[in-house]
């Protein structure tokens, strides 16, 4: 019984038990004598985190502190979240994956479900969960990792990585999430070839038999968890949408690559017309890199302008979406479901046919907001740029690929090549900085500002569904934190306050789904509903 404990990390306070309850629970002897308080073994794990040479040590101690204690390690992270949050979390959590298999120690508490194996879906999920309410899932099947693409199994990090911002963020109780990850199996030769890899080594399954495993996922999860909220993360281009589509209207599902990536850009956008005091429906938008993060974007922003007046036919034409091929246009036949509304006509441009890369769309069309989701680096160039700006006062500029080695530009050059007047949002932190006198803070488009209030929000409301309605409330709740007045102002709350604003957000998501009468329970109370569901780091 006594080891059980001290390997339960649910359970196991580690040197903090007292000697009564060392007693109790039969680990007498199993500790050294002195009993320490939280906080004491708080302020020892960070020394020792402090001690290690590289990023990727610093993520391996830390997993190593969740494995065993999930109190302390939330401790250490609410009082660290901006140094850990690039730990925990991207970019270094990108070469966790790329390793997973190799560093492998032990499963964190993750379901690992195979499609070589459908019928064991329901055994696997009640074995994970055990005895424990499982209220959040985190679930992805890899395909489309941050930038790096493809790792299969290994993509697990992702989702225990997602699950711990939840809770630092948002107070998500550690005991009610589960990350899950669908192996539809690799298309990544590296990790076909190689032998110490945990995965299925096969290619990836599509198709019908795919989407049968997908929806005995889903169906078995509901059944099993029914006031659960379904978080689908990276998935591949050809699927995530189509799976959204298929269960959002059914459960209490959000994929935060189409949907939690359009409210935090929507919401730095915002933050950036409060700063400049133009109007939305006055702006034209360009999205390079028009993927499932780059779609997803635009149809989130794209249905602001409709809910500020616009019809829906004059809200997309302000939009331009350029991929690989270029600007998109309507006759192109390999467009997705989700590029298709939104592809322009040939009869628009006197010059069409040269329209096949951004600088040349940059000049034909003028825009006033540029979103970087291409994993380009480097692709918004100085004289892209500067034409950009030579055509609007303040220019929108948001390079949100990531990790930092696939960021379109650097925030210090966007402010050099326009003078200062870029508001400016990126995919990485950025520290201050200083230009011309003036220090500008520079806003990070970080989902984990949105998701984890937005998932707080849903359940503490016991929503039905996450809609747009919600979604949008979550958007301004975001942007009418900016300060206009501030010289240098960021177009979005800074990471820091990670804690407070999760509260925003899932005040205003909960409210929201109350007036829509979307909610299981009656909620009288939405401030003591969200505390009520809150969990903190103490024995």
């Amino acid at each position: 019984m006594g080891y059980n404990i001290l390997n339960d990390p649910f359970k196991n306070k580690g040197t903090a038990f007292t000697m009564a309850e060392r007693k109790e629970l039969g680990i007498t002897g199993l500790l050294p004598p002195f009993v320490q308080s939280l906080d004491e073994q708080a302020d020892q794990a960070y020394a020792q985190f402090k001690t290690k040479p590289s990023n990727i040590e610093k993520r391996i101690f830390l997993m190593t502190l969740f494995n065993e204690n999930r109190v302390l390690f939330y401790k250490l992270f609410s009082q660290h979240v901006v140094e850990f949050m690039p730990i925990v979390y991207d970019p270094t959590i990108a070469e966790s994956v790329e390793n997973y298999s190799e560093l492998f120690v032990q499963p964190q508490n993750a379901t690992f479900l195979s499609i070589d194996d459908p019928e064991s879906i329901d055994e696997a999920l009640k074995n994970a969960a055990g005895d424990r309410d499982i209220r959040l899932i985190v679930v992805t099947d890899a395909e489309g990792i941050l930038g790096i693409g493809d790792w299969g199994t290994n993509g697990v990090d992702i989702a225990v990585g997602k699950l711990m911002v939840y809770t630092a963020a948002a107070g998500i109780d550690p005991s009610q999430v589960l990350p899950v990850v669908l192996d539809a199996g690799t298309n990544n030769e590296q990790l076909l070839n190689d032998p110490l890899y945990l995965g299925n080594h096969h290619r990836r399954i599509y198709g019908d038999q795919y989407y049968q495993f997908v929806d005995q996922f889903v169906k078995s999860a509901e059944r099993r968890f029914p006031d659960m909220y379904l978080h689908f993360e990276d998935f591949g281009r050809s699927n995530a949408a189509k799976i959204l589509n298929q269960y959002k209207e059914q459960y209490t599902i959000f994929n935060d690559d189409i949907q939690g990536t359009g409210i935090i850009v929507l919401a730095g956008i915002l933050g950036a017309l409060n700063i400049s005091g133009e109007k939305l429906t006055d702006q034209k938008y360009l999205c390079f890199g028009a993927g499932t993060a780059g779609a997803g974007i635009v149809s989130r922003v794209c249905e602001e302008f409709v809910q500020q007046g616009l019809s829906e036919e004059e809200a997309k034409k302000h939009f331009y979406l350029v991929d690989k091929q270029g600007l998109l246009f309507d006759d192109d036949t390999t467009l997705t479901p989700e590029q298709r509304p939104f592809a322009r006509s040939r009869s628009e441009f006197s010059n069409a046919d040269e329209l096949t890369n951004l600088a040349a769309v940059v000049k034909a069309v003028h825009p006033t907001i540029m979103v970087g989701t291409s994993t380009k680096p480097g692709s918004f160039t100085e004289p892209i740029i500067k034409e950009m700006a030579a055509n609007t006062d303040r220019p929108i500029i948001f390079p949100i690929s990531n990790p930092t080695k696939l960021a379109e530009a650097k925030a210090a050059d966007l402010l050099k090549w326009t003078d200062g007047k870029a508001l400016i949002g990126t995919g990485i932190p950025v520290d201050d900085i200083e230009y011309n006198g003036v220090t500008y803070q520079i806003g990070q488009a970080n989902n984990a500002l949105v998701y984890p209030g937005l998932g707080l929000g849903a359940i503490a409301a016991t929503a039905s569904v996450l809609n747009d309605e919600m979604i949008s409330a979550a958007a301004h709740s975001l942007s009418g934190i900016v300060d206009p007045t501030q010289p240098g102002a960021a177009v979005l709350p800074p990471v820091s306050k990670l804690a407070v604003f999760s509260e925003t957000v899932a005040k205003a998501v909960a409210n929201s789904a109350i007036k829509q009468g979307l909610t299981r329970e009656a909620i009288s109370d939405v401030d003591k509903a969200i505390q009520n569901t809150k969990w903190d780091p103490k024995y």
